[in-house]
């Protein structure tokens, strides 16, 4: 009834004004005449108000988007009893409410992307620093022996090394946000692929002294997956399982089936993550330990890659610790 009230009181003058044509031409009584000149006065101010209520109305609701549009996006607009008013006002409100995330999200990206630059230059900043410290050093014929010189440029050699590292995961993790690594899925075996990646760092195990405690089945595990991806997400998984878990001396692998996927566990024994930590890892540039380097500690954008390369591979990756017990990180890959 609400919705057609206009079109109801926008209809009753017309009947009101007819029939006093009609009676006009028949000399009808006055009380007849009275009555319809009546409802055609009443009917006409019902018109005349339910207009200047819906002016308003969007008077008001111009108002309230003027606040959203200067940056006020709590505000929202209050619904009234026009069925069709209210659903245009719910719309309203809904793009506002969107407008708000988007602002907030804003405002994340932001902090974020201050909070990585910061941290980047930090990183790029102290070993070029240091380098340059040790070629003038070199250029100064500070060190007086043949093995000084030959210790300084090892420390220059690793520091570049180091250096290097940071910037090629730095357009790595730059082509992931842009979309532009190329994923070419194919049938894998999991097992085989984790046996591949553990053997690539056999010897830094041996050298750290890490025992290696695996359950990877004999049989085939097939996926579908992009390979060069999974070797780095592996890789990258179990470089910090050897960085912050070295003084626990063993580095877990576990592979385990289930109904739709394997999951890849990657465990050591060392320190651990603080809870507080815990949701943090997997951002970029975030080490729990601020005091690590470039050489100790790597980059801080590992786990990062590793995340945004499961997600490409439609898995996921999470992590647990008990400090001092026990530290997984693990993902999933779909079966194929």
């Amino acid at each position: 009834m609400n919705k057609d009230k206009s079109i109801y009181l926008t209809f009753l003058p017309f009947v009101a004004g007819a029939g006093l044509l009609i009676m006009e031409a028949d000399q009808p009584p006055g009380l007849l005449r009275g009555a319809l000149f009546a409802v055609l006065l009443i009917s006409t101010g019902f018109v005349l108000y339910q207009r200047i209520r819906l002016r308003m109305k969007l008077t008001g609701m111009a108002a309230e988007l003027q606040r959203a549009v200067h940056g006020n996006l709590n505000t929202r607009i209050l619904t009234g009893h026009d069925r069709l008013l209210d659903e245009v006002i719910f719309s309203i409100n809904e793009l506002i409410e969107q407008m708000e995330k988007v602002q907030v999200q804003t405002i994340r990206s932001e902090a974020a992307r201050k909070s990585l630059l910061s941290n980047i230059s930090h990183d790029i900043r102290t070993p070029l620093t240091s380098m340059i410290g040790y070629v003038d050093a070199l250029k100064d014929d500070v060190a007086a022996t043949v093995e000084e010189r030959r210790d300084y440029l090892e420390i220059i050699s690793r520091k570049a090394g180091g250096l290097k590292e940071l910037i090629d995961e730095i357009f790595l993790m730059a082509k992931l946000d842009a979309d532009e690594i190329p994923m070419k899925a194919e049938r894998l075996d999991l097992a085989e692929s984790v046996r591949e990646s553990v053997i690539e760092f056999w010897p830094e195990m041996s050298k750290l002294g890490i025992e290696l405690s695996a359950r990877i089945p004999d049989e085939p595990c097939p996926v579908k997956a992009d390979r060069l991806s999974l070797q780095r997400i592996m890789g990258n998984i179990i470089k910090n399982a050897l960085y912050y878990g070295q003084d626990g001396k063993v580095l877990g692998i576990d592979l385990i089936e289930n109904t739709k996927e394997y999951q890849l566990h990657i465990w050591d024994r060392g320190a651990g993550i603080a809870e507080g930590d815990l949701p943090r890892i997997f951002e970029r540039m975030y080490r729990t330990d601020r005091s690590r380097n470039l050489l100790s500690g790597g980059s801080g954008l590992g786990l990062a890659i590793a995340r945004s390369l499961v997600e490409k591979n439609g898995g996921s990756i999470w992590a647990e610790s008990v400090p001092g017990e026990k530290t997984t990180v693990a993902f999933s890959i779909p079966k194929a």
